[in-house]
């Protein structure tokens, strides 16, 4: 997740408007208007989304929508980062605030990235929440308590962990910038000398990546062979791809897909991949969709600044958080199902 230079002072400062209501007892998506549009750059985009997809509006009025996770309660969780609050809606677009303070401390005011990030499910119906304010990882159990799971490497306080994903195995893999932080990299809290992607796995916490200036979202391919992970500095917009060991490691990062010619205004995070490997990432000015060899195939513009998506309903829905709204999208290809998750 990265805000500054995409959502204006003003816009950080406006008050949460969003409404508070029971979540529909439907399962079934009912027909939101259609907005944006959607770029079709190779005839294979055409096999994912038909011509005739849609990009609908969910819900919207909020401040800076992030981390989506759908639930087997057939409800899409999704963060509000200056919010400070995470939110589930439903798939007629009934929203209800599920965890106030979910960053872990209570917002000093309006703008402040301190709030929850990315979320996946864990084990016996609990979720895994990244908070930025408190700098963790918790689990947030079925009753909604919550419980420190990853705070520290090596002694020192992890920067503000963003984005994450589970291996087959029960390894997770997470990414750790430090835009919960109030100066980033030259604020006085930070304690880490790298902003880095990090393998926890038999309760053992291992800095696997640290020459990227600033990880994002990160995601792996449905063999568990490749991890992909965007880097968010805008003089640098890329994404990566690193090989997979059978213990978990990384070795011969290299450039996926580089944006340093792209026109469009934006910077890579949050992405996802489908049962093919095809991979669904936030960048500039909506998800650009790439074959599993890298090539830009087509780009879904919502019309707002996108930064996460999540696979919903019975998989085939592209669910889409982006600056003020929550929008949803039809694909012909199933996402890829992670660890733990259901789906209709």
């Amino acid at each position: 997740m990265r805000l500054l230079s995409i959502v204006s002072c003003a816009s950080l400062a406006v008050l949460l408007t969003a409404c508070s209501t029971a979540p529909s007892t439907s399962s079934a998506p009912k027909e939101a208007p259609s907005v944006g549009k959607i770029l079709r750059l190779d005839p294979a985009f055409d096999a994912l989304v038909s011509k005739d997809a849609r990009i609908e509006k969910v819900a919207t009025g909020f401040t800076f929508t992030e981390g989506p996770l759908w639930r087997p309660q057939n409800v899409l969780w999704f963060s509000d980062v200056p919010g400070n609050v995470v939110r589930s809606v439903s798939p007629s677009g009934d929203v209800k605030i599920l965890i106030q303070n979910a960053g872990g401390i209570a917002s000093p005011g309006p703008g402040a990235l301190i709030g929850p990030n990315a979320m996946v499910a864990d084990k016996d119906g609990a979720i895994l929440l990244c908070q930025h304010g408190a700098r963790r990882i918790v689990r947030v159990a079925p009753d909604m308590t919550m419980t420190p799971v990853i705070e520290k490497f090596e002694g020192h306080r992890l920067n503000s962990p963003n984005d994450m994903v589970y291996r087959s195995d029960g390894a997770l893999y997470f990414t750790d910038p430090p835009y919960g932080l109030a100066k980033q990299n030259d604020d006085p809290a930070k304690e880490l000398k790298f902003n880095g992607v990090f393998l926890y796995k038999g309760g053992k916490l291992k800095a696997i990546v640290k020459d990227l200036n600033l990880p994002n979202g990160i995601a792996l391919s449905p063999d568990e062979k490749t991890l992909y992970v965007s880097n968010s500095d805008e003089k640098k917009r890329s994404w990566m791809r690193y090989d997979v060991a059978a213990d978990g490691t990384v070795s011969n990062g290299r450039l996926f897909f580089d944006l340093a010619n792209a026109k469009e205004q934006g910077i890579p995070d949050g992405m996802k991949v489908d049962s093919q490997g095809n991979i669904y990432a936030a960048g500039p000015e909506g998800i650009w969709v790439f074959s599993p060899g890298g090539r830009h195939i087509g780009t879904i513009q919502p019309g707002e600044t996108a930064a996460n998506v999540a696979w919903g309903d019975d998989g085939k829905s592209l669910y889409i958080t982006a600056s003020t709204s929550v929008y949803r999208i039809r694909v012909n290809v199933p996402g890829e199902k992670a660890l733990y998750q259901t789906y209709q």
